[in-house]
């Protein structure tokens, strides 16, 4: 079988993005399992793997296509030519970071590589650098075309898909509509079965406390969410719940379920940080192109040492290659 060519982006230069990467690279596992392209900058990637001892030559490369099985290939865009700090906010970062996100998408839509992996940016440096996205994912959506799309993470045995990310806590309660609910629950069966998953099982978390207990603590689930999955189960798909949403982890981690859909980004996010906080893997669904990630933000604290833990990068790529090779 083809190993799949999976693009790597680096990140926000200040941060342990590109550190990471090339400690997921010395690892022959994953090496051996896909071709990997960094898309960053020389000057980058030269300095973390001082930092990180990586004694592997790093190829240097115009185009994707050009990438070599058994090395660590890079796509060298000159996105940031002048000094930077560690460890620090900063616009010219942003804006690297943003460049290098945005090559690896166009040649993932050419199909040049078969899959984006992205390392950590900063939101706050993104904006500071002229680019108004609140996040990975919305750009992802805006530079494919999507509308329709839905933050997935796996990590420590459970599967949790989002209603709601990156909004006000009051605007997520105003986001669990029953299309929106069913949209999502759609994406989670195709993610599901894109693993590899031939008939997936859906658990649907409530929104309120006890899913609601009949309409007494809120009525979304009697309104919006328990139409939604009723509307599913008519299309055929295994969706179940509302499931109070302080036992439909647990259930999930017993095995009663394959993904949980969760009606915002705290309920999902927390219980998996819990299970799985430097292993977890966030991934995009709904896109034509397939894109994973770390869990994780640029971690500041640890920027420039050498010290920061690459298992999140090496789930994400090993999840690229299963989600390449199952496409």
């Amino acid at each position: 079988m083809k190993k799949p060519r999976i693009g790597i982006t680096i990140g926000d230069p200040s941060g342990v993005g590109p550190e990471i990467s090339l400690k997921a690279l010395r690892n022959e596992e994953v090496l051996s399992s896909c071709i990997p392209v960094l898309y960053g900058d020389a000057s980058v990637l030269n300095r973390a793997a001082s930092i990180v001892n990586c004694s592997r030559e790093i190829v240097t490369l115009e185009r994707s296509e050009d990438a070599g099985e058994g090395n660590i290939n890079l796509v060298s865009l000159g996105a940031l030519e002048e000094p930077y700090e560690f460890a620090r906010v900063q616009g010219k970062c942003g804006k690297a970071a943003f460049a290098y996100i945005k090559r690896a998408i166009e040649d993932a839509l050419e199909k040049k590589i078969d899959a984006v992996v992205t390392g950590p940016i900063n939101k706050e440096a993104l904006h500071e650098g002229g680019i108004n996205y609140s996040g990975h994912t919305e750009i992802f959506a805006d530079l494919t075309g999507t509308k329709n799309y839905a933050m997935l993470l796996m990590g420590g045995g459970i599967r949790v898909i989002h209603v709601s990310t990156h909004v006000a806590l009051r605007e997520a309660c105003d986001r669990a509509k029953k299309e929106r609910v069913l949209s999502v629950i759609r994406l989670a069966d195709g993610a599901v079965r894109a693993l590899g998953i031939a008939e997936p099982r859906i658990a649907v978390a409530g929104l309120n406390p006890h899913s609601g207990e009949s309409g007494l603590f809120g009525r979304e689930e009697i309104e919006e969410i328990i139409p939604a999955i009723e509307a599913a189960r008519a299309e055929g798909i295994n969706a179940s719940g509302p499931v109070p949403p302080d036992t439909v982890f647990v259930k999930a981690l017993k095995g009663d379920s394959d993904i949980v859909v969760a009606m915002y980004h705290d309920q999902g996010h927390i219980p998996l940080k819990i299970t799985d906080f430097m292993g977890g893997v966030n991934i995009t669904v709904g896109l034509p192109i397939i894109r994973t990630s770390v869990d994780h933000g640029t971690a500041y604290g640890k920027a420039g040492k050498g010290t920061a833990d690459e298992s999140s990068m090496i789930s994400a790529i090993r999840a690229a290659v299963q989600f390449a090779g199952n496409r």
